[in-house]
């Protein structure tokens, strides 16, 4: 079977629906909107002035910037000029943003929509990269775009990549180490994306989405940049964290992915409006039920959303649970950079809550015997990692990439993750714990914003946690009653030595900028334990079951 690329995609709609609307981006409270052929327009330009640079054949080119609708050109562009685009997250230090473009030799940075420039540049090499930068978020001291393809004559043939060439490098954000360039061709986006929008019945009509979660991550760039390619759709982006709500509101999508610690934002909003009692008698009530679901559905923005989705770390199945009360219907979701965000998905027609979905076509997953790690084979597959043989073949064996994730499988196929295999510690009784379970019974709590279970070097395992906006108007002796109270019953559901001993509440939050979240707001495991990690004993040998930091 052969497969539409990207650019082919582009082509089809350019042609076919020239003055639809593709990209539409607020710039100070107002939306400014492209047609498919005014983005094309754009695209070829910049893919002509990237041709008359004379780089090597398939240089690379890297791209930092916060979403916004230039981030979409760009990438367009590159691959039109007949190079591979090196995405980068839009919060990185300078260190990582030095360490990224050395390691993938980049020869020009689009330098787009940012909060803080002026820390990361330092980071830019000083070997005659060329910098370009966006419009209306124009860094001084660098070309602008509309300046740069002002007088150039767009590329009119609609170039076609050689399916193996190498379409991306994508950096991992990580739990753990430096980032690692995950190589995906022109392929392996034509293959997962033709098959996902075809099963999950995205192309049946075009598809609005909302751009938010970091372009450069894999599950965001698959969704709602091929999302939009494969479905003839539109793009809508947010301009700010402030007008973010208002932003989505106008939007309406049809298509969404938020992750966990989206949708816990989202349910305190809702409930620092209506207090869960008084929200419980109104969903009680059949008249007032559907006038309430709506009215909190069209607060949301999610009035015309059919499929919702949650992934890039575990989503508490009370929470779930909630939104189903609600109207709204999380899928959850599976997959990896390494696999193309291809792997398992929920439809929305059976949800099993707490499962992953069952395996997308042409998908074939086994668990290892011994670990129960989670294997994963298609065509879609990475090609490796960029300049790192040894780290490709520990990954790619047999075929099957390896995830690093336990799981198991049910009788209808549906995978539930049931933790990392790296993840496991050894308390001093030399038993192993694994803390992603005890994690996810622990965030029922709502009073929980942030939760990692450790326990290496100590008898018993500890909980450190933030407390969530809900909590943190609550008093001291309030959380540690309720905190209290699920710790209890947690510790009756799993074996004695997995037994939470203590809880350790945080003042700080753990976030991106002190480098203890991922850009998708996964947990940074190794950089927390070495954090707090000298403090385990004393905390354990403290007298008191909830100790305030």
């Amino acid at each position: 079977m052969s497969y539409k690329s990207p650019l082919e995609m582009f082509y089809h709609w350019e042609s076919t629906k020239p003055n639809e609307m593709y990209l539409r981006q607020p710039i100070d409270g107002q939306w400014k909107e492209w047609t498919y052929k005014e983005a094309g327009q754009e695209i070829r330009k910049m893919a002509a002035y990237l041709k008359s640079l004379n780089l090597p054949e398939k240089s690379n080119i890297a791209l930092i910037s916060k979403n916004c609708a230039h981030w979409i050109m760009c990438d367009l562009a590159i691959m039109m000029s007949g190079h591979t685009s090196v995405p980068m997250y839009p919060n990185l230090n300078s260190e990582t943003v030095k360490l990224i473009l050395e390691h993938s030799e980049s020869k020009v940075l689009f330098v787009g929509k940012l909060d803080d420039w002026a820390s990361m540049k330092p980071g830019v090499p000083d070997n005659g990269i060329q910098c370009i930068t966006f419009p209306f978020y124009s860094e001084e001291g660098y070309p602008v775009w509309d300046d740069l393809i002002k007088d150039v004559e767009p590329i009119a043939e609609n170039v076609v990549r050689d399916q193996q060439d190498l379409c991306t490098i994508v950096y991992t954000s990580g739990t753990t180490g430096m980032p690692k360039g995950v190589m995906h061709t022109f392929f392996n986006w034509s293959f997962v994306s033709t098959l996902a929008i075809d099963h999950i019945k995205l192309a049946d009509s075009p598809q609005k989405f909302f751009s938010y979660l970091p372009l450069c991550h894999i599950a965001e760039r698959f969704l709602v940049e091929m999302g939009s390619l494969y479905t003839g759709g539109s793009i809508s982006f947010a301009e700010s964290i402030d007008t973010f709500p208002a932003n989505l509101a106008d939007t309406n999508p049809t298509v969404f992915l938020g992750v966990p610690r989206i949708w816990s934002k989202f349910q305190q909003g809702v409930l620092a409006k209506m207090p869960q009692k008084k929200l419980d008698l109104f969903l009680k009530i059949p008249i007032l039920n559907n006038i309430v679901r709506k009215k909190i559905q069209t607060a949301l923005g999610l009035i015309e959303a059919k499929n919702i989705f949650t992934g890039a770390a575990p989503t508490p199945a009370s929470l779930i649970n909630w939104y189903k009360k609600l109207g709204i219907n999380i899928q959850e979701a599976y997959a990896m950079t390494e696999n193309c965000c291809y792997s398992h998905v929920t439809m929305r027609e059976w949800i099993k809550i707490g499962k992953v979905g069952q395996a997308l076509p042409q998908v074939d997953v086994k668990l290892a015997p011994d670990t129960n790690e989670i294997l994963i084979k298609h065509e879609g597959l990475m090609t490796g990692y960029y300049k790192e043989p040894g780290m490709t073949a520990e990954t790619l064996v047999d075929g099957y990439l390896r995830t690093g994730d336990e799981g198991s499988i049910d009788s209808d196929g549906f995978l539930q993750i049931t933790g990392r295999v790296k993840d496991l510690f050894k308390t001093t009784k030399a038993k192993y714990v694994a803390p992603s379970p005890i994690e996810m019974k622990i965030s029922d709590n709502q009073d929980v914003g942030q939760v990692c279970v450790v326990g290496e070097g100590i008898p018993q395992p500890i909980a450190l946690m933030v407390l969530s906006e809900t909590g943190k108007e609550k008093s001291q002796s309030e959380i540690e009653e309720s905190i209290m109270s699920t710790i209890q019953h947690v510790n009756t559901t799993i074996d004695p030595h997995e037994q939470v001993k203590k809880v350790i509440i945080m003042k700080e939050e753990w976030t991106m900028e002190n480098g203890l979240l991922t850009p998708s707001l996964k947990i940074k495991r190794n950089p927390l334990e070495k954090q707090y990690k000298p403090n385990y004993e004393k905390w354990y040998e403290a007298p008191d079951s909830v100790i305030w930091n």
